[in-house]
């Protein structure tokens, strides 16, 4: 993802680095703590490996998310959240909020228990 090198304010900054389908997504998923690619392609309905890397390495990129590989057999690497990544889920936890606030003002109270939301 290419960051513009001009702005109008600080937000449009953050929004580009949040930019796309699942990054957000992979934040709110590493809150659990460290782990696996694919742990994380497991957990996340619908992202492919592909996309799932990509983000990955641009959360990497932002300073959001980092790694850790370790030199064993079976290679194995896994992922979390930076200090930065951890003030991202701080407003992913507000956001987190209002969509639930939404979801039962619109009537899908039912969708929420499913999850175990509410």
């Amino acid at each position: 993802m290419k960051i513009r090198e001009e702005y109008t304010c600080p937000l449009e900054l953050i929004q580009d680095m949040l930019k796309g389908k699942w990054k957000c997504i992979i934040i709110w998923r590493l809150r659990l703590g460290p782990t696996s690619p694919s742990a994380l392609q497991r957990d996340i309905v619908g992202i492919t490996e592909k996309m799932l890397l990509q983000h990955l390495k641009e959360l990497i990129r932002f300073g959001m998310v980092d790694k850790v590989a370790y030199d064993s057999f079976p290679l194995r690497t896994e992922y979390f959240l930076t200090e930065n990544g951890k003030e991202v889920l701080r407003a992913l936890e507000i956001y987190q909020k209002l969509g639930i606030q939404y979801m039962l003002e619109s009537g899908q109270e039912e969708i929420l228990r499913e999850k175990g939301l509410i």
